[in-house]
């Protein structure tokens, strides 16, 4: 989130989750952890994305040609604003981020209120739908040493 900062305010950062890994047959891999961070940016969905990804490559990720494999970081660009995005590199909102309760519990702790452009629901309708299961607090609002400005 120190690098974000380059590029954006940190309005709200959400308590600290790890969650069970999610693979599409099942299978079994070590957790993940996960939390939601609300930002303002003068920066376009397409550059921040290019952004975040150039923020993973820096942390350790390196391209995989097994999707669901572990990785050191996925920074994700889940919601911007109210805007839909469309194009072959960035899909926004999210597209599976309404059936994921690893996204679904940290984003609702920083943006309740915030209606999914697509489905028409606040988030807190969309993560009492998900659920929780498979996602465990570890940490507090605060684990990052970076208060914001609270979700305004």
């Amino acid at each position: 989130m120190r690098a974000i900062e380059d590029v954006a305010r940190i309005v709200a950062v959400s308590s600290l989750f790890e969650t069970d890994a999610v693979t599409p047959d099942g299978s079994e891999g070590p957790p993940y952890y996960n939390a939601a961070c609300r930002i303002e940016t003068e920066l376009g969905p397409l550059p921040l994305m290019r952004f975040l990804q150039s923020v993973e490559r820096e942390i350790g990720r390196t391209p995989s040609a097994e999707r669901w494999a572990p990785r050191p970081i996925d920074l994700d660009l889940l919601l911007y604003g109210n805007d839909i995005v469309e194009t072959d590199e960035l899909t926004v909102p999210h597209t599976r981020m309404a059936e994921r309760p690893f996204v679904l519990v940290p984003l609702a702790e920083i943006a309740a209120d915030v209606v999914h452009p697509v489905l028409n629901r606040t988030i807190a309708e969309l993560a009492e739908e998900a659920g929780d299961a498979g996602v465990r607090r570890i940490a507090e609002a605060g684990w990052d040493g970076l208060t914001g400005d609270g979700p305004g």
